[in-house]
């Protein structure tokens, strides 16, 4: 089964190349996009538990990714895992978003780290669970 991705992001250019990264990676499937924070809200609420990882941009062209962190986790059943992916990746952002509730805040000035965390991701996902 392949891991549920929602993604936010505004910008096209950066949407194909995640897209992209994901295909080549493999094993993920892009289940939801959204480019602003109303639209990503909405999937959000009516995909409750059909996602097993965000992928989040926090400057947005309506809005804002810290928001979504926040929703995202208020629904512990509905969550997964949330990657925040930005420009703006300093020690006080990544803190907030840690707090927020970021599994893992990555810079896109590092994309090499993007993919070594989606392969990480992804081998975690396919190990089975024990009873």
């Amino acid at each position: 089964m392949a891991v549920r991705v929602f993604l936010v992001e505004d910008t096209r250019p950066m949407q194909q190349l995640i897209r992209d990264l994901l295909d080549s990676i493999g094993g993920y499937e892009l289940v939801g996009a959204a480019a602003g924070e109303t639209p990503a809200t909405d999937w959000l609420m009516e995909n409750r538990g059909r996602w097993d990882l965000a992928i989040v941009d926090l400057l947005l062209a309506e809005g804002s990714g810290f928001t979504l962190l926040s929703r995202c986790q208020k629904d512990a059943e509905g969550s997964g895992a949330v990657v925040v992916f930005s420009d703006y990746v300093s020690p006080a952002v990544q803190q907030r978003c840690n707090h927020l509730g970021a599994d893992r805040v990555i810079s896109k000035a590092h994309f090499a780290q993007l993919r070594s965390y989606l392969q990480s991701f992804l081998g975690r996902m396919r190990v089975p669970q024990l009873a």
